[in-house]
């Protein structure tokens, strides 16, 4: 790709992001078909993720990101091609992009709701364009980009099936969508322990962990984007820390904190005492450190092109199943 259409397609992508910020132009994807889905006030998270990314020591808080960014990039790897432009929904610091090369990706574009997270971000060896934009309308042409990357953003996200129509609509046919997010029972163990203090001390609780995607919807969810020969896996990633107190200042220095509407955003100091006991009890470990669970759902889906396989037709095939029993087995024949 020439540096003239490079650039252009950044001013384009930048005015046209700018019309919908703005009003003048309507969203359309994730906000049209999520229409009365507001799980999580977006403002509150794109203002965690500047506070997060504006810290002096934000790098120490990024060691979760940086893992996932680098298996993300190791699926790149596992596919065989080159691609000539590529874009990160939800980049932030560049964490997929410091593991990969030109030999993969020729030109990316990153992209974030946070502009701090793009002014912090990492060298990579790929010529990057950053472009501050919402992860729930992706402000490109269709069929724009050959490779789209995502990690750790999008269960954030108000509407993930919109969102994934998104991504499906801007990747060129055969173009492929590599993504990460956290998902399932990740961070369970203070989830537990902050719901069993608030029921003992104040007689009730209120969601602390924001809701996540299960790993059975995931699949059924890239399949009504119009993505097909999807592969879905997890990963499990454990940290280990001093005490409840720890990880929930680095949630905060990531950026994860809950953004959720029904939050309620005081803590009493008794719950705290108390969580913090019993995070201890149920899952300390014998040195006296508690672990924190991260579930990662790992995700790839292709946008449908002629040029790839496709199963055969229901009934096309010209054996039966019941006939496995009539195949007669070799029998081993001892030497003389």
């Amino acid at each position: 790709m020439s540096s003239g259409i490079w650039r252009r397609l950044l001013r384009a992508s930048r005015a046209r992001w700018n019309r919908v910020a703005f009003g003048s132009e309507p969203r359309r994807g994730a906000s049209a078909a999520g229409r009365g889905v507001n799980v999580f006030n977006r403002v509150m998270k794109r203002n965690q993720k500047n506070w997060a990314a504006a810290r002096e020591d934000g790098h120490l808080y990024q060691y979760l990101r940086d893992e996932v960014g680098g298996r993300v990039a190791d699926r790149v790897y596992d596919i065989a091609r080159t691609f000539p432009l590529a874009l990160d929904v939800g980049g932030g610091r560049s964490h997929i992009a410091e593991h990969l090369n030109q030999g993969m990706v020729e030109r990316l574009v990153l992209m974030d709701v946070s502009q701090n997270s793009l002014r912090r971000r990492s060298s990579s060896l790929i010529p990057t364009a950053p472009l501050l934009a919402d992860e729930e309308f992706l402000p490109f042409r269709e069929n724009t980009f050959h490779l789209v990357m995502s990690s750790l953003s999008l269960h954030w996200t108000n509407d993930l099936p919109g969102a994934l129509r998104e991504i499906q609509r801007v990747l060129k046919p055969d173009g492929v969508f590599i993504g990460a997010m956290v998902g399932g029972d990740s961070l369970y163990e203070l989830r537990c322990s902050l719901q069993l203090a608030e029921t003992e001390r104040e007689g009730g609780f209120s969601p602390r962990v924001s809701p996540f995607t299960a790993v059975t919807d995931l699949g059924h969810l890239l399949g009504g984007a119009g993505f097909n020969m999807l592969t879905v896996d997890i990963d499990e990633v454990q940290v280990l820390y001093p005490g409840i107190t720890e990880v929930m200042t680095d949630l905060q220095g990531m950026g994860e904190s809950n953004c959720s509407w029904n939050r309620r955003s005081l803590l009493h100091r008794d719950s705290m005492l108390a969580a913090a006991a019993i995070y201890k009890e149920l899952y300390g470990t014998v040195g006296g450190a508690i672990p924190a669970t991260f579930q990662i759902y790992h995700m790839i889906g292709w946008k449908p092109h002629e040029s790839q396989a496709r199963p055969l037709k229901r009934g096309s095939g010209t054996a039966s199943f019941g006939d496995l029993s009539k195949i007669s087995r070799p029998t081993n024949s001892s030497a003389a």
